[in-house]
């Protein structure tokens, strides 16, 4: 057994997309993004997002926005809110993902998620003997507010899930299940937004 607990090192590798193939993701619920809206403007910061986990209801002609994430097309490529000498400058409300971090959610598919570790995170990597093959329990014990945050994340996401199942069993909305991306692509350009929140 390890005494090993995480510390953040601010070393901003969260905050900045990576060069390749992998995209970061830092998903945004809505409510989030009203606050970082509202945040960005009284900085005079240019803070933008894209819709990122979307679900097109049939029924209704609308796209169903579960969550949106931060683009990182500024020229450092990195979180608007990130400043080098001070590192996250809104760190008592950061959104869920950002809190949660180096953990993760994984979607495995549209309904479903699991809690890993970010591999890139510099403290995984200095830790990664120890970390490499550890179970869920030393996951709550090394990275115990981390933990508690991608938790209460993923139950968010449950909701969520469970919102749109209920919708659907109500007859509300109605979300296909398989989808060509030309149909998908069609949609996402002539229907009306409507964001889900919990």
């Amino acid at each position: 057994m390890t005494n090993l607990k995480y510390k953040c090192i601010k070393c901003g590798v969260c905050c900045f997309e990576i060069p390749g193939a992998y995209q970061k993701r830092i998903p945004l619920y809505p409510e989030e993004v009203e606050k970082l809206i509202e945040i960005a403007k009284e900085r005079g910061t240019k803070f933008q997002v894209i819709e990122d986990l979307v679900f097109p209801d049939i029924l209704n002609k609308n796209i169903l926005v579960i969550t949106y994430k931060i683009k990182l097309d500024n020229e450092n490529k990195c979180c608007p809110f990130y400043e080098t000498d001070k590192g996250c400058t809104i760190q008592d409300i950061k959104p869920l993902a950002c809190k949660a971090y180096p953990l993760s959610l994984k979607q495995e598919d549209a309904f479903h998620f699991q809690i890993s570790i970010d591999p890139l995170c510099n403290y995984v990597l200095e830790n990664y003997e120890i970390l490499k093959d550890i179970d869920l329990n030393k996951i709550k014990i090394i990275f115990q507010e981390e933990y508690k945050n991608a938790e209460q994340h993923l139950n968010k996401n449950k909701k969520l899930i469970l919102k749109i199942k209920q919708l659907e069993y109500l007859k509300k909305i109605k979300i296909i299940r398989e989808i060509t991306i030309e149909k998908f692509n069609e949609y996402l350009i002539n229907w009306t937004r409507v964001e889900l929140k919990v």
